[in-house]
């Protein structure tokens, strides 16, 4: 055991956060936490980082935290920089402190082993040596270039100072010093937010082969299902752990609810059953003994508890748009965007009816887009414009930081004067603000009760054309999942850019994606559009293996031209035939270590570990073809030579 809370409790003043904590870390195991926003998720990353303490310390009961050995805790929100001017090279450096405090030591040793090497300083000096190599002394430049551009980043960017950065980007440097850091526990709370779809990708697969433990909390449910080996929910300020990703969580919370309430009516029924017998024998003399035994048989009963229903409370609201615009919505001609200058250039049909999905890479143009689309921003070139009797609503990422001192309900009647209190009351209470929950100030929401304020200002006009950017930002599952379900059987056009890719595979009909160096137009699905783009790249491989082939074709054609051209000059048989077997030696060497590195790739795939690890059994499979095509070159040019 890693780490491990028992019968832990949290408390704010009076109020109770979490109650019977019982919760472990086992070896390298990747934990996610999850539940309803506000439940405590974040606390019991506090609690683990350190950050806070159990409120029942001093109690009789048996309770504390446990850890094997002094544990290296890493929590983002611990990292901090203090000194703005430092450069981003020099403020990373600093993770690999123990590093160049152990090459110091080392060159202080080669000198001293010079003049005097003794045994104690040739042990000292291997002891320190396979320190500094576990410690990653030889690769640590390489991993940090890796991580660094990973993250969005160029190498150039190195010499900038931290105090240059956006607030974003210091977030991203805090979160690639974590990473580099390497602890024992790395503590993630939403890693994913504001990181584009190839950054979470390879997030995941570093992660997921991460050799310590990693806890997690997250709102990405794909994200989650590829990493996760075991889940934590928090409901009702009680904990529970089930083995499994976020889906296998899923389907068990579910079995075991409906176990519970089928053996909780049964129960119920044995109980009422037994009364019953009691109620009609109490009073007659004979039936003493069994009425006593029927009493105590349901005195000693384990009694079940009574299901808790599920906290699924969400937001709903079924509309329709207040009139339906023309089957053209947009048409966008060669437009280019930016600000400076053009990042993209776009051409875009939208009818009515579609999802549109707008991913791809950060900094390529994809909230860029819709500002331009809306007339925040101008256009750098090229042209768009509306269809006939399209009514726009747009949700931008900002509105999950507006403030005000209005209360929710002064703020939407203000919004929509003419509306009555019983419709406004009504429209607030479809999106979770009822009771005197309507009378808080909007300056003390949180950002998912900002953005479902927002989403209902927008959703009141009754637009038929959406667009959307990032609106699941600061929202939990269930008002994903919410969220999913009304653009779903929405009726109207929607455009949205998202880096949620279970909640774009749920509502997206079409995809622009922004890649290298242009916007493309998909006409499916998510799923359908991961396929075109595996077969693209296959497609690319082929051809550049071909091109490989190709060319050593030429070369062989050169070469057998060469001798024959040399022919008639001078013919020496013994000569050519040695060089003959030289090349046949040679082709059967490659041909030997090519075939060793099909088996060794075979057996590499078939590990347990790269199970479920998709891009991995990808990637490897890619290599196992180029070797097999390499293989087979070779068998040709042998048995041409044969």
């Amino acid at each position: 055991m890693k780490y491990q809370i028992m019968g832990g409790l949290v408390k704010f003043a009076a109020t109770t956060i979490l109650e019977n904590i019982n919760f472990e870390i086992r070896d390298h195991e990747k934990i996610a936490i999850v539940g309803r926003n506000g439940c405590g998720k974040t606390t019991l990353l506090n609690l683990i980082a350190g950050n806070i303490e159990l409120s029942n310390l001093d109690s009789d009961e048996d309770c504390g935290i446990s850890m094997a050995g002094n544990l290296k805790i890493g929590f983002l929100k611990q990292i901090d920089f203090t000194d703005s001017e430092e450069t981003i090279e020099g403020e990373i450096l600093k993770v690999y402190a123990p590093v160049f405090e152990m090459k110091k030591r080392m060159d202080e040793l080669v000198t001293l082993m010079e003049n005097n090497p003794s045994e104690q300083i040739l042990n000292e000096y291997g002891r320190l040596s396979q320190a500094y190599e576990n410690a990653g002394g030889y690769t640590y430049r390489q991993d940090m270039e890796t991580v660094f551009q990973r993250f969005g980043f160029e190498l150039r960017d190195l010499a900038r100072p931290i105090q240059s950065l956006s607030g974003g980007q210091q977030t991203r440097i805090a979160f690639v010093k974590l990473l580099l850091s390497k602890p024992d526990i790395l503590l993630l709370d939403e890693p994913t937010n504001h990181l584009d779809m190839p950054t979470i990708e390879w997030l995941e697969g570093y992660l997921k082969n991460y050799s310590k433990a990693v806890v997690i909390v997250s709102h990405d449910r794909m994200f989650l299902d590829h990493i996760i080996d075991v889940t934590y929910e928090i409901e009702y300020k009680t904990i529970k752990r089930y083995p499994g990703n976020y889906s296998a969580f899923i389907q068990r919370k579910r079995l075991d609810a409906d176990k519970q309430e089928k053996d909780y009516i049964a129960q119920q029924k044995e109980i009422a059953r037994l009364q019953m017998l009691v109620e009609k024998w109490k009073n007659t003399p004979t039936k003493v003994a069994m009425t006593r035994s029927k009493l105590k048989a349901i005195e000693h009963m384990d009694k079940i508890e009574k299901p808790r229903r599920f906290d699924t409370k969400a937001f709903h609201a079924s509309f329709s748009p207040r009139i339906e615009s023309h089957k053209e919505v947009m048409r966008i001609k060669k437009l280019e965007i930016g600000y400076d200058c053009t990042l993209s250039t776009i051409n875009l049909e939208i009818l009515k009816g579609q999802k549109i999905a707008v991913i791809g890479e950060n900094g390529k143009g994809k909230s860029t887009l819709l500002k331009t689309l809306v007339g925040q921003i101008p256009a750098l070139g090229g042209s768009y414009e509306y269809g006939i009797d399209v009514e726009m609503g747009y949700f931008e990422q900002q509105m999950a930081q507006y403030t005000s001192e209005e209360t929710i309900l002064d703020d939407f009647w203000n919004t929509y004067p003419n509306l009555k209190q019983v419709e406004v009351r009504t429209a607030l209470g479809h999106f979770l603000f009822s009771q005197d929950d309507v009378f808080k100030k909007i300056s003390q929401l949180s950002g998912g009760e900002k953005v479902r304020l927002a989403l209902l200002k927008i959703f009141q006009t009754k637009p038929n054309f959406l667009m959307l950017d990032e609106p699941t930002n600061h929202m939990d599952m269930v008002g994903k999942q919410a969220l999913e379900s009304m653009l779903r059987s929405y009726e109207g056009t929607v455009l949205f850019v998202s880096h949620d890719r279970y909640f774009v595979k749920e509502v997206a009909t079409a995809m622009l994606v922004f890649e290298e160096n242009q916007v493309n137009y998909y006409p499916c699905g998510y799923e359908e559009y991961l396929e075109e783009r595996q077969k693209r790249n296959s497609a690319e491989r082929n051809k550049s293996n071909n091109i490989g082939k190709s060319n050593v074709a030429k070369q062989q054609m050169q070469q057998e031209e060469q001798p024959a051209k040399q022919e008639v000059k001078s013919y020496n048989p013994g000569k050519e035939e040695s060089k003959r077997l030289r090349q046949i030696k040679k082709l059967e060497e490659k041909i030997a270590e090519c075939e060793q590195k099909i088996e060794e790739l075979r057996q590499e795939s078939q590990k347990e570990e790269y199970a479920t690890d998709y891009k991995k059994l990808e990637e490897l499979a890619t290599k196992t073809q180029e070797v097999e095509e390499e293989w087979e070159q070779h068998m040709e040019n042998l048995e041409s030579l044969q």
